[in-house]
């Protein structure tokens, strides 16, 4: 019976330490400012679910833009694709271009696959991204991007991309004018 009560024993404290470390790690991972503790859920043009996290592996470009915007968007568009062009191919692989609509109402996954290919932004590394109005309001301020809408098609909005590592860790952003080269070289610099 001793035996017993001391296995029964064992087995609570383990499985107690278990528990704890893993709420530990769970922890750690949210203070280290990664963008992938956000839980929210997105689609992809594609129409795919999916959460911020499973694009953990990867280092990020992110910009948040809307398909129907005829002002600044075009050139953040344009500056992504002049990123893209100066990365250097093996990084190209471990990198996702990642656009991520302001105006979910209208940005649908169909607008969005419709935008990629009028754009010639399909495939790898391209991605486009929508989500309920408070999940990109919470992206929007973890990412410093301020918007305001004018209008049922019109935003006003900042104008800036922002790079995370693979771990989903802030390492560059970019606010105005872009300096291509220099997004670029970031990205090439990251392991």
């Amino acid at each position: 019976m001793k035996n017993l009560i001391l296995v029964l024993f064992s087995a609570i404290l383990f499985l107690s330490c278990s528990q704890k470390q893993e709420e530990k790690s769970v922890a750690q991972e949210k203070t280290t400012g990664s963008i992938f503790v956000l839980d929210s859920k997105w689609q992809n043009q594609d129409g795919q679910e999916l959460q911020l996290k499973d694009l953990k592996g990867k280092n990020l470009v992110v910009v948040m833009i809307f398909t129907s915007c005829k002002t600044a968007c075009p050139i953040l568009v344009a500056d992504m694709r002049k990123i893209a062009s100066k990365i250097e191919p093996k990084k190209l692989k471990e990198t996702t271009m990642l656009l991520i609509s302001i105006d979910p109402e209208n940005d649908t996954p169909e607008v969005l696959k419709s935008y990629a290919k009028e754009q010639k932004m399909e495939g790898e590394p391209w991605m486009f991204l929508r989500s309920d109005k408070e999940s990109v309001r919470e992206l929007a301020n973890v990412l410093a991007v301020k918007y305001k809408k004018i209008s049922p098609i019109v935003f006003s909005h900042s104008n800036i991309i922002t790079v995370f590592n693979k771990n989903g860790e802030m390492v560059n952003q970019v606010e105005g004018t872009v300096k291509s080269e220099d997004v670029a070289q970031t990205i090439n610099s990251l392991n």
